[in-house]
């Protein structure tokens, strides 16, 4: 080979782009055609399907030997160190992307892949980038950590940058292959998390480390395949069927959210209202009598712009929904009982999922739109040990330390400390408080309290049935939407079909970003 100093100029470009060649796809066939094999795509072409441009940064790093193991580890034993890096762009705004790379050690990720890493993040917290990482390997690489001296310099401050990240641009975690570890690890601390059905996997350990650990041999889908996370922990956000839609996903969510917590949400400039026929279902959606169920996501179709609404953690915790949407084409939050599942009440996972939805809108300047219809806080001694207790402060906590637009519809029950964990009337210092015809808020629901107060009083009528249903009706009549407004506990009572426009109103209306008059602290501390 030419001596550097005596090659042309177009010798040495063409000699980096051979190095180029080699590490890309195109120079690594065997390794493209096992992943495509897979059913997956490689962590180029995912990070081609999901940005419009793409500059990578570190494509000719090499893995820095640290140990015997790896004392003799060139280029060619894992290109890129196993990790694509860059900055994108995604619909035309830019955003830190990394994509393990399953194909190179099995997608581990060695010292250099962790530098890498490191300098986009170090970009992103600089300039407000959103964050994606592509998930698809073991972690970190057992051959480069089996060494106090390397291992106790941490991660080289990666976990103080994800911290530093949080709420102050989206971030996201795909597991869109094995994601044991050091992947779940940062899922757990994304705002978003899609997992691909049939061959992601996502948890602290993998079955080989649990059966080590353990005694215990259990398959990868038995420790946390995509309807694990997605139904039973709720770890993920959205479970897909593959790669693109996948990253079809990704897409989806952050164009509801601003490129930072500085910037203001995009703006749709030309939304579709629902259909006169949605509006008006509104109406025969929702029955009078609350012990009957109905479709929660009618009441949305007819409230949000026309097919706007994306839906967040739908298979977990179904007692209460959330989800984007829009409102003329602004971004809005939407938290909604369920009255279909456990009647809407609110346990544990409920509150865990709402309140981090609540926190995500906060962060990110997305206006909430509360829909209750709430039965109460789910007693019990099963949720009594599950912590229901603690759990049901943490949506209303969060909802009163925001400083978004909070837009508050009773549509039927309001009960208990149910209602004020949805933020009912002047529980939450709300933008509007309005309520629906069907409403009825009381401090519990009208036939268990008469059980529990009025017992003695209707056991000793002669007709005991009659006087019970007496106190019954008595009660359902003081407790109903004209009794609420006539102290100002609420701002309306409305005809339903009439609250989109209420809806839009309020929201025009907001003003500047509200300073909170709070005591001299540094922050309210979180329900455990």
């Amino acid at each position: 080979m030419t001596d550097r100093h005596e090659a042309s100029v177009e010798d040495l470009i063409e000699r980096v782009e051979r190095e180029k060649r080699a590490v890309d796809d195109e120079g690594r066939d065997a390794a493209v055609t096992a992943q495509h094999e897979q059913g997956k795509l490689t962590a180029r072409e995912r990070i081609d399907f999901l940005c419009d441009s793409f500059d990578e940064i570190g494509k000719l790093a090499a893995p820095a030997p640290t140990t015997p193991e790896t004392a003799d580890w060139e280029r060619e034993d894992a290109p890129a160190d196993g990790i694509v890096t860059g900055i994108g762009e995604i619909d035309g705004r830019p955003a830190a992307v990394a994509a393990t790379d399953f194909t190179v050690e099995g997608g581990s990720i060695g010292h250099t892949g962790g530098n890498k890493l490191k300098r986009v993040l170090d970009l992103a917290l600089e300039q407000g980038y959103p964050v994606v990482l592509l998930h698809d390997g073991g972690g970190h690489r057992i051959q480069e950590g089996l060494d106090a001296r390397p291992f106790a310099q941490g991660d080289a401050g990666l976990t103080t940058l994800q911290t530093k990240l949080s709420g102050w641009v989206p971030t996201v975690s795909a597991m869109m292959g094995p994601g044991f570890a050091a992947a779940t690890n940062w899922a757990a601390m994304s705002d978003f998390v899609v997992m691909v059905e049939g061959t992601s996997t996502m948890g602290v350990a993998g079955p080989s480390l649990v059966e080590a650990a353990l005694g215990t041999d259990l398959s990868k889908e038995e420790l946390g395949d995509a309807r694990f996370q997605t139904a039973e922990t709720g770890m993920a956000s959205l479970a897909v069927a593959d790669d693109e839609a996948c990253l079809d996903a990704i897409r989806t969510y952050l164009s509801y959210l601003p490129r930072n917590a500085q910037a203001a949400p995009p703006i749709d400039d030309d939304p579709t209202p629902p259909t006169a026929q949605a509006v008006d279902r509104l109406v025969d959606a929702m029955p009078a009598d609350p012990k009957k169920g109905y479709d929660v996501d009618a009441i949305v179709e007819g409230l949000v712009d026309r097919n706007s609404f994306f839906e967040l953690r739908p298979q977990f915790a179904r007692n209460v929904v959330t989800g984007f949407a829009r409102l003329d084409g602004r971004s809005v939050g939407v938290i909604a009982n369920n009255p279909r599942i456990k009647a809407g009440t609110i346990d544990t996972g409920a509150s865990d999922k709402a309140s981090h939805f609540a926190s995500v809108c906060d962060a990110f300047g997305l206006p909430i739109v509360l829909l209750a219809d709430v039965p109460g806080i789910l007693p019990g001694p099963d949720s009594e040990r599950e912590g229901i207790a603690r759990h049901s402060a943490k949506l209303p906590f969060e909802l009163n330390r925001a400083t978004v637009p909070t837009l508050n519809v009773v549509l039927r029950r309001g009960y208990g400390y149910g209602y004020v964990a949805m933020g009912g009337g002047r529980s939450t210092d709300n933008d509007l408080t309005v309520v629906w015809p069907t409403a009825e808020i009381a401090a519990m629901g009208i036939e268990g309290a008469v059980d529990v107060a009025y017992r003695e009083v209707y056991e000793a009528a002669a007709d005991p049935a009659a006087k019970r249903e007496e106190l019954v009706q008595e009660f359902v009549d003081r407790t109903g939407p004209v009794r609420a407004v006539e102290a100002v506990g609420v701002d309306a009572v409305i005809d339903p079909r009439d609250t989109r426009d209420r809806l839009l109103r309020a929201l025009a209306r907001d003003g500047p970003e509200r300073e909170e008059s709070w005591p001299p602290k540094k922050h309210p501390i979180n329900p455990m």
